[in-house]
């Protein structure tokens, strides 16, 4: 697969095993759709457990070979390397990022510009995870190492493919580990790419593999393989269990970033010029298809009035349009997205939840697309569907509180417990209510979505376990060994 003047060129490839394309056991394909307009463009291989089987036999190969004795240094160099190939074909990624979920070409970009920093960062930090020593018994010398599991299994999501490529794969890859991929059949084009960028810039054959497929066939044989030593996973709550359980049946642990309905606490002292712009990009990013997506916008009492007139008087302004047309949003990414999300919207029609705004569609957004305008609802009840469940669209839903402690208990009156933000010009205030709100990442007047390569994220509650980013993710994707010497 190469991406020429066709950036779409990724028919179907089969199953990438020990650095080369082959057939897919069952020679079953899956259609890939452009979201934007509902047309199929192009074909990927329908892996099933055989593909699996030989990907982890791979894998387990390369642990044993030249992936497993290969020193820090040489790993780092090799990822180091691949970030350079990714930002020389930069804009080819973008453009097949952007085709295949449907994402603005702008967000696209910026996705494989990240794709490129998880690969830089974690390619610098492979030789920088040190061990410890502890004092112990006197004649006893105790060290301790952070050694890879072996084989990793990921399976990543369709909202960023580029994005948690990266996120995954480079860290599990900086410990290590060989790595076996069964990426998101609804997007994955870029991923099948990054494979061979991988290879091209020296990764051994078998470190890391790629199986495309559905989920309840390939992610699923994935999850179940006993040749599988840990697993990372980031998608639905209930898939999350699914996969939790085919860990424990064969006692390995596992990552789960699991998503969310993430507050942003505004208080009457904030600054809302600062604030409504950044709670906007919060909801529509990516079409609101983001786990960390700032879906509900928790408001004191004395100012709602104010916070709904600035949404009133911004979301007119808000327009889904066509990924080349770099509007505010691009569509959702598959029929039964759509219908999800309208789902909601429809639910809160029929029970009387007030519309505070609506943004629009572009004129010349195709007919067949999976486009729905941004939408902004409230107050709505605490108990209400929409204030709870994680709709994963363009639909923010506005909820007021009286005082700090009532803010505090609102926000984390919810089953997730993923990103938060906190707005007021009131530091030690801030302060005080970041600290108390059960999220795994949190930011005072500012809403990062998620954050940037160097910040360690993940979930409490129903949003997952585990941590990705930073040097945290490192360490997920390793285990610590004691080393006890006696010496008199």
């Amino acid at each position: 697969m190469t991406i020429a003047a066709d950036p779409v060129a990724a028919a179907s490839q089969g199953v990438f095993i020990d650095n080369q394309w082959r057939p897919s056991a069952s020679g079953a394909t899956i259609e890939v759709s452009d979201p934007a307009t509902g047309a199929v463009f192009a074909r990927i291989a329908a892996g099933n457990a055989a593909d699996i089987d030989a990907a982890v036999s791979a894998a387990r190969r390369a642990r044993a070979g030249a992936w497993g004795a290969l020193d820090a240094t040489g790993r780092g160099r090799i990822l180091s390397r691949a970030a350079g190939l990714v930002l020389a074909e930069a804009e080819a990624l973008a453009r097949l990022e952007s085709r295949d979920t449907g994402k603005p070409l702008a967000q696209a970009r910026a996705d494989i510009a990240a794709t490129a920093r998880y690969l830089e960062f974690y390619g610098g930090a492979a030789d920088k995870v040190h061990g410890d020593m502890i004092p112990f018994l006197p004649g006893h010398f105790v060290t301790t190492e952070h050694v890879p599991f072996g084989v990793t299994g990921h399976i990543i999501p369709w909202n960023y493919p580029a994005q948690m490529f990266g996120r995954t794969i480079a860290a599990a890859l900086a410990m290590g580990n060989a790595c076996v991929l069964k990426p998101a059949e609804d997007a994955c084009l870029t991923p099948l790419r990054l494979v061979e960028i991988l290879r091209d810039a020296g990764l051994p054959a078998g470190a890391l593999n790629c199986v495309p497929g559905r989920g309840e066939v390939a992610g699923a044989a994935l999850c179940a393989h006993r040749g599988v030593d840990f697993l990372s996973f980031t998608g639905s709550p209930e898939v999350g269990v699914a996969v939790q359980a085919a860990a424990a049946a064969h006692h390995i642990g596992c990552t789960l970033e699991l998503g969310g309905k993430s507050p942003q606490i505004v208080f009457a002292d904030a600054d809302l010029d600062r604030a409504m712009p950044v709670i906007l990009r919060a909801i529509t990013q990516n079409a609101g298809q983001t786990c960390s997506a700032g879906a509900r916008l928790l408001v004191e009492d004395g100012i709602a009035g104010t916070v709904i007139e600035r949404l009133r008087q911004a979301f007119p302004a808000l327009t889904a349009g066509l990924p080349g047309d770099d509007r505010d949003l691009g569509p959702l990414i598959s029929p039964a997205q759509l219908a999800r999300v309208r789902g909601f919207c429809d639910r809160a029609d029929a029970d009387g939840i007030p519309l505070i705004a609506e943004g629009r569609i572009a004129a010349n957004a195709p007919a067949g697309g999976n486009f729905i305008a941004p939408r902004a609802y409230g107050p709505v009840p605490r108990d209400h569907q929409l204030a709870r469940e994680e709709v994963f669209g363009p639909v923010l839903s506005l909820m007021t509180f009286a005082d700090e402690a009532d803010a505090i208990g609102l926000a984390n009156d919810t089953d997730y417990g993923l990103v938060a933000g906190v707005w007021s010009r009131d530091g030690s205030r801030a302060i005080r209510v970041a600290r108390q709100i059960m999220v795994g990442q949190v930011f005072v007047n500012a809403y990062g979505a998620g954050g940037g390569i160097e910040l360690p994220f993940g979930g409490m509650k129903k949003s997952g376990h585990g941590r990705e980013k930073g040097f945290d993710a490192l360490y997920e994707f390793a285990a610590t060994r004691t080393m006890v010497i006696r010496h008199d």
